[in-house]
Order: C-alpha cells, then sequence, then structure tokens
C-alpha cells in the first residue's frame, strides 16, 4: 500500500548553546489512503512536532519526510509550500482564521490562492460550509461565532479543495462532547480512496471514529494498531471478494 505521507528514521532536535534537547529520535511513520489516523500519547511526547515535519511546516534535523510522493525534506521553501498546497489542509487547534474575514472570506481566500476565480471561490466556499452546518454563518466574522463554529470554518477551509491529506491538531481540545464528534465526523467523511486524515489528540472518546491509532512517548512511536473499525471493513472487504 502506498502512502500519501511519509516520515522515515525523522528526528528532529533543538539546540541552545551547549545543550540540545531531542523531541524526535528515528521517528517512521506512513498515513495511507482511506484511513482516519490518531496520533495519540501524553504533552510533550512529540507527537505536534511530527505532523508539523510532515506537513513540511518545519525542517526535521534528519531523515526523510515524503508528502504525496514528494520528497520535501530538502526542498526550498517556495517549493514546499507548492507540494502543501496542492496536496494539504492543515487544521490548527487555534483556529487560525482572519479576524477581519467573514466565514465564508476565510474559506473562499484560500481557494483563490489555490488559483480559483473569485465567483468559483465563494461558490465552493458556501457549499463546503452549508456541509458543515454553517449555511446561515457565512457573513459572520470569527468574534461572532462560538468555538465550535470556528472550528467549523477552520475544517471547511482544510477540505475545500479535496486535498489528498489533512492534519488536524488537537482539533477537539476547546470542544465539548457534541461539538468534537460532529466535528471529528466531517474529518471522517473525507476519508476515502486517495485521501486520509492525520489527527493529533488526547481525546479517548474519538477512537471509535478511527481507522488506526499510533501512540507516542518521549519522541518515538511506541505502539501502531488497526482498530476493530478497520478491521471490521476488512473482514467485509475480503467476504464480498
Amino acid at each position: 500500500m502506498s502512502a500519501l505521507a511519509r516520515a522515515s528514521g525523522v528526528g528532529k532536535t533543538y539546540s541552545s548553546g551547549p545543550s540540545s534537547v531531542t523531541v524526535l529520535d528515528d521517528v517512521s511513520l506512513e498515513i495511507h489512503a482511506s484511513q482516519l489516523t490518531l496520533l495519540m500519547g501524553p504533552s510533550g511526547s512529540g507527537k505536534t512536532t511530527l505532523i508539523s515535519v510532515m506537513a513540511g511546516l518545519m525542517r526535521p534535523t534528519r531523515g526523510e519526510v515524503e508528502l504525496c510522493g514528494a520528497s520535501i525534506s530538502r526542498m526550498t521553501e517556495s517549493a514546499v509550500t507548492k507540494v502543501r498546497r496542492e496536496n494539504l489542509g492543515f487544521v490548527f487547534q487555534q483556529y487560525h482564521l482572519f479576524p477581519a474575514l467573514t466565514a465564508l472570506e476565510n474559506v473562499s481566500q484560500v481557494l483563490k490562492l489555490k488559483g480559483k476565480s473569485s465567483r468559483d471561490a465563494r461558490a465552493r466556499a458556501t457549499e463546503v460550509l452549508t456541509r458543515v452546518g454553517l449555511g446561515s454563518r457565512l457573513d459572520h466574522r470569527p468574534a461572532a461565532l462560538s468555538g465550535g463554529e470556528k472550528q467549523r470554518v477552520a475544517v471547511a477551509r482544510a477540505l475545500c479543495d479535496h486535498p489528498a491529506v489533512v492534519i488536524g491538531d488537537e482539533v477537539t481540545a476547546a470542544l465539548d462532547s457534541q461539538s468534537a464528534r460532529s466535528v471529528v465526523e466531517l474529518l471522517r467523511g473525507h476519508v476515502g480512496p486517495g485521501r486520509a486524515v492525520l489527527l493529533v489528540t488526547h481525546d479517548h472518546r474519538l477512537e471509535p471514529l478511527a481507522d488506526r491509532i499510533v501512540t507516542m512517548e518521549d519522541g518515538r512511536i511506541v505502539d501502531d494498531r488497526l482498530t476493530s473499525l478497520a478491521l471490521g471493513a476488512r473482514a467485509i472487504d475480503r467476504g464480498a471478494a
């Protein structure tokens, strides 16, 4: 099975004068199509650093990173940005919405940056925001939206151009149970042939929605398992065959 995103022997070390701290220690991880993967583990285990490296937002100290077949570890920043723009959607924990723009503008702006016309960008943004339950909130700015609504805008922005890989960092951290499940179900719906989702989370409520759970401790992967959801789907596929 070919990987949509791959980290191979990745290390990340921060140095300050004579001292250094290793955050990632020889980590290898592949993200495959048709899977929603949860990346779990205690605070400080390296989860956010790993997804930042895999998304091309941070350079590894050593090792190789591939995104949709492109080796991005040693690319120029502009080349990495192009690969990321064409293949990746990222959902930040703190939303990272533009405060002066409406929900519609926050999503359509991303599509314009990807070459869509203003008309097509607004039409697609309206469609995806309506799909995430914000059809009546298109003209509201972030200050007028609840935490769950802002996260839905962030999810819509990540999904709007059908990226191959969506990565999220603690997307449910500030949400109640109902909002958290609703947001992850939206991401779950994106998973399919040629598309995958990787979420960093401490939220064990999300495990029933995952195909795979990867656990980190002290900068290393210590467990990597398929869930009953994924195993059940495999059994159905084998039976159909």
